[in-house]
């Protein structure tokens, strides 16, 4: 029987502590409205994760980790003739493109992106499952979780801050009218210059993350280190209707009796996992 239960009543960092404690193999599915991702462990450690929409194949995680620019990328995946990720991975570590280490940064880091995104799904449904693997012809890694819990845990409490100056991604930026400055002569990063490209009232922040390949958190402290500057403003998207908060905190104050029924969920929790 697999292990279920919610991100709101057991957040992934306490899930993640116990699986590595526990030193668990099997699947984490965790679930939203429009995407599902699966982390595979292996006695406890961080093997491999796959985002349901997303193509995880090795060619296309190379070029997600800038191992691979588009010209590489393209003239490489026209030649692999339905090859799986070991028989390419093998052939491009004898072809000299990569070393063995090269392939698994590559792929560990991919990983690692994948969970860290989860730490920001609070409503969010998971369950575990002993017998759920990847398919064989994956490459997977080990990577210690303790790391990825600790920078994580400081992400999820950075990105309440960040909820609170920008509570939607659904409003949109536009420059600020400061007629004395050239936003061409600031020293920004190439992060932030990408973002630049794409301000303007018609485009939501959403819409920008997702254009510039960035995650909610990288995107909010962008936009918000814009708005520091006072280069840009929050406006409402060009067209729209003026969107409701996201992400806000508005919830009450747990009571005591809440407070120890999610106690004893946890507890719950955690004896279904250690008897897994």
């Amino acid at each position: 029987m697999a292990l279920k239960g919610n991100l709101q009543d057991f957040t992934l960092a306490q899930l993640l502590n116990l699986i590595n404690l526990a030193h668990k193999t099997g699947t984490l599915v965790v679930e939203s409205p429009n995407e599902s991702v699966w982390v595979f462990f292996r006695g406890g450690k961080l093997a491999y994760a796959q985002t349901g929409n997303e193509d995880g194949s090795l060619i296309n995680i190379l070029h997600r980790t800038n191992r691979l620019t588009t010209a590489q990328y393209r003239g490489i995946r026209a030649r692999i003739n339905g090859m799986n990720d070991k028989e390419l991975g093998l052939l491009l570590i004898n072809a000299n493109y990569f070393t063995q280490q090269d392939i698994l940064t590559s792929l560990q880091s991919y990983f690692i992106d994948t969970v860290r995104r989860l730490f920001t799904w609070i409503n969010s449904p998971f369950h575990f499952e002993n017998d759920l693997f990847p398919p064989d012809d994956k490459i997977t890694v080990r990577v210690n979780l303790e790391n990825i819990i600790l920078e994580s845990s400081r992400q999820v409490r950075e990105m309440e801050q960040l909820n609170d100056e920008i509570p939607s991604l659904e409003m949109a930026l536009k420059f600020a009218d400061r007629p004395n400055t050239n936003i061409h002569n600031l020293t920004l990063s190439s992060e932030e210059w990408r973002v630049v490209n794409f301000i303007n009232p018609k485009n939501t922040i959403r819409q920008i993350a997702l254009a510039t390949n960035l995650s909610d958190l990288d995107i909010r402290q962008i936009a918000y280190g814009l708005i520091q500057a006072g280069l840009v403003e929050l406006t409402k998207p060009a067209g729209s209707p003026t969107p409701s908060l996201i992400g806000g905190r508005t919830s009450l104050p747990m009571t005591t009796t809440q407070k120890t029924e999610r106690v004893s969920l946890i507890n719950r929790i955690i004896n279904r996992i250690r008897s897994l």
